[in-house]
């Protein structure tokens, strides 16, 4: 089995870190990389029996994605936001839902048994709450950090690499290798993926490095249509 996957994410370090682990393993085969609605729509039309996953952030249109995949004949597995409502996603038989908290296994789990023509959906049960008054994990953590530290978590969630967070603030590379020791010790993160998935699943520590909580109360919006 050596299964087409094409990422969609507006997160540049989350759609990064899917590919590099997904590299690595012999039974998948990135074909593709989309950071906008316009390139994932291509790429559903685009890649032939590909495994699509993507990210409910990128605001797709559900029928227009199916309508899209009538001839591509791909499967999709979506990339949910905690506490977001599958239940669109259901209805519109997507092959398999996954939570942004996600595990390295548990996506990798996932793709398998999609490529086997089955449908998977990681338990709403393993998802903690979205409040951020309740988010404790997330308050702790950022309580622990320091205004540097959170700086530098920023930079990490929006895709620079160490050179490039060295730059912004004005420091050298082993400098910021240094504060991300510091960091992974005060997260228990072990990782750049790690740490930029654990801030991608606490809000109350997305806004704290400048991030925007993304929260989608409903389905998608429609694809605006133009005559």
């Amino acid at each position: 089995m050596n299964l087409p996957v094409v990422i969609g994410d507006n997160y540049d370090v989350f759609r990064a870190g899917i590919a590099r682990f997904l590299g690595v393993e012999d039974d998948f085969r990135i074909v593709g990389q989309c950071d906008d609605l316009a390139r994932l729509y291509k790429a559903v039309e685009t890649s032939k029996g590909a495994i699509v996953l993507f990210a409910s952030s990128l605001r797709a249109s559900l029928p227009e994605l199916e309508r899209r995949a009538a001839n591509s004949k791909v499967r999709f597995v979506t990339v949910l936001e905690r506490r977001e409502n599958l239940q669109p996603y259901l209805q519109h038989n997507m092959s398999g839902i996954l939570y942004r908290d996600v595990s390295r296994v548990e996506v990798l789990k996932c793709l398998r048994t999609v490529g086997r023509g089955e449908r998977y959906v990681q338990q709403a049960s393993d998802v903690p709450g979205g409040d951020l008054d309740s988010d404790i994990v997330g308050q702790r953590a950022r309580d622990r950090l320091s205004k540097k530290e959170l700086q530098i978590i920023g930079l990490l969630v929006k895709g620079y690499k160490n050179k490039g967070i060295a730059e912004e603030l004005n420091n050298s590379e082993q400098v910021i290798k240094n504060y991300l020791r510091s960091i992974f010790d005060k997260t228990g993160v072990s990782d750049r993926l790690e740490l930029a998935l654990f801030t991608l699943h606490h809000r109350i520590l997305l806004a704290a490095v400048g991030g925007s909580p993304i929260v989608h109360p409903g389905p998608p919006a429609p694809l605006a249509r133009t005559a």
